[in-house]
This record gives structure tokens, C-alpha cells and sequence, in this order.
């Protein structure tokens, strides 16, 4: 494997961290060898080379082991042939354009998210990874992990327990791409060992901020951060995996997302309800309602989350965790429970909402087609000109 973006979440994929949940990270996992480390910041990638080369020298002896090695240019990375694999956490700007880049080099990706900025990149990417065969993975792990809470929550409202659902309310607001404008703050000098230009990559070209982290101040609309993983969930538990919204409506700051069966998706809490903050979503039926988080799951009556499924109720995917449902797939060649499908819809859902948001008006979709029917201003911004090179 290689992986590409050593910040926190790189990092902690890497030799282990909080969110990552593998103990050590892949560097200590047998089945997994790590050969190359990529990032921008000529300090993280050195970091990162020799904290594995230590770990891989204590565990095999000195000399029994191939060196990990740094680069600055992912595209090294993804050029070499003993590399089957990826994992990129990136930039946002950067997820989409990474990973189909990857998937045509012939590489498996394991993407953080947002796992893309636009609609049509999301799409240029799912064509890609499924024209080239890859086996992606979006790092939505709410579907794997927390201790099976949102498994439980989808299943239960896919199989009636709480009547028919009405209502979702999902905490966060959508976001989207902003029409990119005059960066923000005064021109600095590039701290020394940073490739700026690389770190840019698609995005215009443009003087160092001060801001080198997930994304430019002022780039976006709404949250595309924290937002796709209670977006996901409410994608599983609607069963839109393949699918997604046909309205987004803008209220004084607040969406509404339309789905076909009915069901309205609320960019706001449920009032009273706590739970549901946490990366997850509050779901109304006309029968009760559940709130499920990262920390807690809650239903109302109480005796919903002790109904027991029969032989005939819909089960959905239930891997042990998302790096080892990656690792699997790898082997495989079976699809993830967050594949490149899945990921892209999710995303859209943010980022339909998000348009919203940006034209401050309501705007109808097409989830089939993915364009908003006659409507030009919206549908300028399912994509953006990329700068050369990476346009294409």
C-alpha cells in the first residue's frame, strides 16, 4: 500500500489513531505492507517514512524488510507496479481527482471523506473505478463500526418498527463548492518545505494565505466536512444508495431534501433530542421514532430497539470493520459496504443541498440524470474548470 495526505487522518490511518480503528495502524497489520509515503510538507512525508522503517525494523531485523519510501509528487506513488492500493486523506479539493487518477493507474483506493467537491467529479469517478475494476471504499465508517448502533438503527426502520418514516432530521447543514473567488487575507511567504502549488493542484492558482489545512477559507457553502457522514447514514437507512433526492429546499438557511417515497430530510436537529448529533440522524415514523449517534442510540417507545427480526426482515452488510472490509474486498474483488456508488450518492445529497444553500433558493434534481431540469445557474455548479494539468 501507499498512502498519499499524512495529516491526522493520514496518520492515524497509517500507525494508528483516533477514528482509524485499527490498533497501530496498517503499518503493524500482517496481511499489509506499506511501501511509500506521500505528502506535500517535506517533514510530514519524512516523519512518516522513518516512524514505519523503525516499526518495520524492530518487528523483521534489520535488512529483512524493503524500505518505506517518501515522496512529494503522488503521481510517483501511483506509478509504481508493486503498489496495489491507496489511501489518500486529502485536501477536499483534491479526493475525487486523486482517486480516479488512482483507479486509472490500476491502484484499490481507500478515500477519506468528502470524496468529491462536485457532482460530475463524483461521477467521473465512479465510471472510472468501475471501468478500471478498482475496489473502493469511502471512509463513511459509520456503517461498519460503533459498535453495529447505525446497522441496528437502518434495519429497524427498513423493517417498519417505527411505522412509515416521515421525517428525517439530520443535524448539519449540506454544503457545496462556492464559486471560487478572491482568496481571503493577505499574501504570505510558503513556509519553507510545503509545495503550495501541489497542495493547490486543481484549484486556481493563487497566493499562500496562511491556510494549508483541509480546505481555502471561503471555498465553501455549508459543511462538506462533518455533514457526509449523517448524509450517509440517511442514504443507507432511505435504501437511496442508488439514488438520492429530488428537491432541495432552501428556507431561510435551513433545506429540506425531497425523496421520491416522501420522505423529508431536515438540514436541523430534532427539538429536544440530543442524540443524533454525533455523526448520526433522528427518524420520525408514524409509529415512533430513533436517534442513533456514534455515542448512543434512542428510541421512542423505548421497546423498539428490543423488536427482534424474523427469517423474511431486511439485513443489510455486516463487516467487522471498514479497513478490514477494505483489505477484504482487496482479496476479494467483491464491492465495500461504502463503494464508489454509494460514496457519490451520499455525496450528492450533500451537495445538491449545498447548491441550495450557495443560490439561496430551492432547486429540484434529477438523481437518474443528476442535473437540476432547466435550471442553468444551478447547473453550473456541478462542476468547476479545473487548472492544468488537472483537468481531465
Amino acid at each position: 500500500m501507499g498512502f498519499i495526505g499524512l495529516g491526522g487522518q493520514g496518520s492515524g490511518h497509517l500507525l494508528g489513531g483516533a477514528w482509524t480503528y485499527v490498533p497501530g495502524g496498517y503499518v503493524a497489520r500482517d496481511e499489509v505492507q506499506v511501501l511509500a509515503v506521500c505528502d506535500v510538507r517535506t517533514e510530514r512525508r519524512e516523519q512518516a517514512r522513518d516512524r514505519c522503517n523503525g516499526v518495520y525494523a524492530q518487528k523483521f531485523g534489520a535488512g529483512r524488510y524493503r524500505s518505506v519510501e517518501a515522496y512529494g509528487d503522488f503521481r510517483e506513488v501511483l506509478a509504481r507496479p508493486d503498489i496495489d492500493a491507496v489511501l489518500l486523506a486529502l485536501p477536499y479539493h483534491w479526493a475525487g481527482k486523486m482517486a480516479t487518477m488512482a483507479a486509472r493507474a490500476g491502484k484499490d483506493v481507500y478515500c477519506e471523506k468528502p470524496v468529491c467537491i462536485t457532482v460530475r467529479e463524483g461521477r467521473q469517478m465512479v465510471e472510472t473505478i468501475r471501468r478500471h475494476g478498482r475496489v473502493y471504499q469511502a471512509g463513511t465508517q459509520q456503517r461498519s463500526e460503533y459498535g453495529g448502533k447505525f446497522r441496528m438503527a437502518c434495519e429497524l426502520v427498513r423493517n417498519g418498527h417505527i411505522g412509515e418514516l416521515r421525517e428525517v432530521y439530520a443535524y448539519r447543514p449540506p454544503g457545496a463548492l462556492y464559486p471560487l473567488g478572491v482568496p481571503e487575507g493577505e499574501p504570505k511567504p510558503v513556509p519553507g518545505g510545503l509545495d503550495w502549488d501541489m497542495w493547490l493542484g486543481p484549484l486556481p492558482a493563487q497566493p499562500y494565505c496562511g491556510s494549508a489545512g483541509h480546505a481555502l477559507p471561503g471555498c465553501f457553502v455549508g459543511d462538506v466536512n462533518w455533514s457526509p457522514h449523517h448524509y450517509d447514514i440517511i442514504q443507507w437507512v432511505l435504501d437511496a444508495d442508488s439514488s438520492g433526492p429530488l428537491e432541495a429546499e432552501w428556507e431561510g438557511g435551513a433545506v429540506h431534501l425531497h425523496y421520491p417515497n416522501g420522505v423529508v430530510v431536515h438540514s436541523a436537529p430534532y427539538p429536544g433530542e440530543g442524540v443524533g448529533s454525533v455523526g448520526g440522524a433522528c427518524f420520525v415514523g408514524t409509529k415512533g421514532r430513533i436517534a442513533v449517534d456514534r455515542e448512543n442510540i434512542v428510541s421512542y417507545p423505548s421497546g423498539i430497539l428490543r423488536a427482534r427480526f424474523g427469517p423474511g426482515d431486511t439485513r443489510v452488510n455486516r463487516p467487522q470493520g471498514h479497513a478490514d472490509n477494505f483489505i477484504d474486498c482487496i482479496r476479494t474483488r467483491r464491492p465495500t459496504i461504502c463503494h464508489a456508488e454509494t460514496a457519490h450518492r451520499s455525496m450528492s445529497a450533500v451537495l445538491v443541498g449545498g447548491i441550495a444553500l450557495a443560490l439561496r433558493r430551492s432547486v429540484r434534481w434529477d438523481p437518474s440524470r443528476e442535473e437540476f431540469p432547466g435550471d442553468g445557474e444551478a447547473n453550473r455548479l456541478l462542476a468547476y474548470a479545473a487548472r492544468a494539468p488537472w483537468g481531465a
